[in-house]
């Protein structure tokens, strides 16, 4: 069963990427997108630290290669988680999940432009399917039941293209502190500090009570974003990275299940569970590519 474990993983990742997405659309009707962020984010932290004491190596902090994590969490996942709720506040969880998966198009086109990668015919063809399903998503004829603006398409893409980046750098510090949970415990708690700054700098113009739904919502969302995480690295410890990218890649699929199925709360057409099927399929097809 060991060779399996990763599969496993991966697949319990993206099933709980999918859970918090959909918690956060739940969040976003009574707070606004910058308090749930910090909420998010923060609560991700306490699980990280919570967990230290167990999976930590202590000696990590004193190597300069921190510096390169905090870098990383000054933009991820705080800028990127901004950006990524706004795209749910104005498309829903399945569309701005399906175009935040495009993360391994923007990750293989750093490393061409970055790292010298070869631009290969699946790289191509996969950029060519992203391309199709956003102008998709973006045409809106009277039988579309959904309704938001094309520029809201631009925030789930621009939280990929951050976390790609993001990627990229803590590949580069890993280099020297291999050891992802203490990548992601530093890039979690600089974002945390950001995101709840922010939020203290420029007040909300929804009054915020901790006794709505909403924080709750958003604490909960924070607590499986970081259990997923957690999955997913140890997925990446365990097994490789082009057998785990792309079963994270149908995250969106999960999120579309749990639209239709448990939340109730989402109307599907033709178009959009097309372009759905495109994005997946085009992710995976970059994401297994060598």
């Amino acid at each position: 069963m060991s060779e399996y474990t990763p599969l496993l993983l991966a697949l319990t990742a993206a099933f709980l990427f999918a859970v918090g997405g959909q918690l956060q659309n739940l969040g976003v009707k009574t707070v606004d997108s910058r308090t749930g962020t910090a909420i998010s984010i923060s609560a991700s932290a306490l699980m990280c630290w919570c967990a230290a004491p167990f999976f930590m190596d202590w000696s990590s902090w004193m190597h300069p290669a921190v510096l390169i994590f905090m870098a990383v969490g000054i933009f991820r996942p705080a800028l990127s988680a901004n950006f990524s709720v706004v795209g749910i506040r104005y498309l829903g969880p399945t569309l701005s999940s399906t175009l935040s998966s495009t993360s391994p198009l923007f990750g293989l086109a750093l490393g061409i432009l970055v790292l010298g990668e070869v631009l290969t015919w699946q790289t191509a063809l996969g950029t060519v399917g992203i391309v199709v399903a956003v102008v998709m998503l973006s045409r809106r004829g009277n039988m579309t039941e959904v309704s938001w603006p094309i520029w809201a398409l631009l925030f789930p893409i621009a939280a990929a293209a951050i976390r790609s980046a993001a990627h990229v750098l803590s590949k580069v510090g890993m280099e020297f502190i291999p050891d992802p949970y203490f990548a992601t415990l530093v890039g979690f708690t600089v974002s945390a500090l950001v995101a709840t700054g922010a939020r203290f700098v420029k007040k909300a113009d929804v009054p915020f009570t901790w006794n709505a739904p909403g924080p709750r919502w958003f604490a909960a969302a924070g607590l499986v974003f970081g259990s997923a995480v957690v999955c997913l690295n140890q997925a990446l410890l365990m097994g490789k990275v082009v057998t785990v990218v792309p079963i994270i890649a149908a995250s969106p699929i999960f999120s579309m299940m749990l639209s239709l199925i448990v939340f109730r709360r989402e109307v599907l057409t033709l178009r959009i569970a097309m372009a759905v099927l495109v994005v997946c399929g085009s992710v995976v097809m970059i994401a297994v590519n060598r």
